[in-house]
């Protein structure tokens, strides 16, 4: 066995991995799996640079886990970047910080490999389940991208495009440097016209319609499983696997976008870091489930750090 140390840095959290892997199978035994949410993405979206602040709290979490690197004794890593740090202006003096604490150079990786991780993070699980028909369409929702996957047992066709809850919220949601509570009916037409929009582009490449399994992926998806659940608190267990219907997104999507701060905080699944980014990240979830036709998403906990983990076995 190996032990292995995967990073996802993204636009709204950063997450480790620490785990066991085997060589010949590349079978992970989780050792540390954890996330903290750092909203690296913060302006980019608007000014085309990382703030600084947002830099700091992300280095102080690179700090934080790499401690927790050294105390399990991992013998690889790899630290994968994805979309505010690719596009933002002042990218080096990320990579220079990441450099520094963790001793590796970030891979800025682009939208196609971004997705070629997450879908066999997130796919390797479901190999030989009879009720789950192929070809799968792997969606992880992240905070300034979306990546949209079709394959079998290997990717078929992949595309990156440019919505997610974080982007959405900062560039239709925000009035005066606060969040709308709740947004009104012409922010929330302008979320949707955006994604609409993305989703014509990710057809120009992915045949979104064969899909006969969809499968959803990051903090988005994961909080409407939580939610459709009533879990007193986050349970990774109940929400790995756990299938939402096309009926129940839609409930949860509406109601979150007519809700106030106070009452999506209140709800206790709720990660504090998504209470304002959540509305969007729904509505991006219903509008791929209408645009396939899809009946239900099949939510996994498994995605792009789990292939990023892979890929040092």
């Amino acid at each position: 066995m190996t032990r292995v140390a995967a990073v996802d840095c993204g636009t709204n959290s950063i997450r480790l991995l620490v785990a066991d892997a085997d060589p010949e199978t590349g079978e992970l035994v989780d050792l540390d799996r954890r996330m903290t949410i750092v909203r690296l993405g913060q302006g980019v979206d608007r000014t085309g640079r990382l703030a600084p602040e947002a830099l700091e709290r992300t280095f102080a979490a690179c700090r934080e886990y790499a401690a927790i690197i050294k105390e399990h004794g991992a013998e690889r890593l790899r630290f994968v970047a994805t979309s505010a740090s690719r596009d933002a202006e002042n990218r080096d003096e990320f990579v220079r910080g990441v450099l520094d604490i963790l001793g590796v150079e970030p891979e800025v990786i682009s939208g196609d490999q971004e997705a070629e991780f997450s879908f066999t993070g997130a796919t390797r699980e479901l190999t030989g389940r009879a009720d789950l028909a192929k070809p799968y369409l792997v969606v992880d929702i992240g905070g300034g991208s979306t990546e949209f996957v079709v394959g079998e047992a290997h990717v078929r066709a992949a595309r990156s495009v440019n919505i997610g809850c974080v982007r959405m919220t900062e560039r239709h949601l925000v009035v005066d440097g606060a969040v709308t509570d709740p947004p009104t009916d012409a922010q929330v037409a302008a979320v949707r016209a955006d994604i609409e929009a993305a989703l014509d582009l990710a057809e120009e490449t992915v045949p979104l319609r064969e899909a006969r399994t969809l499968v959803g992926l990051a903090g988005s998806v994961t909080t409407v499983s939580a939610i459709a659940q009533n879990l007193p608190e986050y349970d990774t267990a109940a929400i790995h696997h756990s299938r939402v219907s096309y009926d129940k997104v839609r409930e949860i999507t509406e109601w979150l976008l007519r809700s106030t701060h106070a009452e999506r905080a209140a709800v206790p699944s709720m990660h504090p870091g998504r209470v304002d980014v959540i509305a969007a990240g729904a509505l991006v979830l219903l509008s791929i489930m209408e645009r396939i036709g899809a009946e239900e998403v099949v939510v996994s906990e498994h995605d792009i750090l789990d292939g990023i983990g892979w890929s040092l076995a």
